[in-house]
């Protein structure tokens, strides 16, 4: 085993899939590939490239505690783009999308474009070093 495999899929778990799913759907300008309830919860998938990027609803998850980067666990989610011109481009996709957004910060391992989803989930956009 000389390589480690990629990232087969991401799964993210919502408060409410009826306000993630449409969110998503026109952020990705894609509609899922899969909607399935499987008893234990219901998830919602897409295919991006070669990731499957999900989300999951379990009956009773706890709705009083919001996300925060500061407990274990998930801090980010992180879409790769090819230069900091595509990161420039998606910037002014969210604003038409009206998604609240920071500014593209650099750095020496590369740009990123930071923005949160309807539950406050981190995500970003990010790109190589120039």
């Amino acid at each position: 085993m000389n390589t480690f495999p990629s990232l087969g899929h991401v799964a993210l778990t919502v408060r409410d899939l009826e306000i993630s799913v449409p969110w998503y759907r026109e952020l990705f300008e894609a509609d899922p590939v899969l909607d399935e309830d499987t008893g234990p919860f219901r998830h919602v998938v897409w295919s991006l490239g070669d990731t499957l990027f999900g989300l999951h609803q379990f009956p009773g998850t706890d709705l009083d505690v919001a996300f925060t980067h500061r407990r274990a666990g998930l801090d980010h989610v992180s879409f790769g783009v090819a230069d900091r011109s595509e990161l420039e481009r998606w910037q002014k996709r969210l604003e038409q999308l009206e998604i609240s957004h920071g500014e593209v910060v650099d750095a020496g391992y590369g740009s990123a474009l930071s923005f949160k989803d309807p539950d406050g989930l981190p995500l970003e956009f990010f790109a190589p070093p120039a």
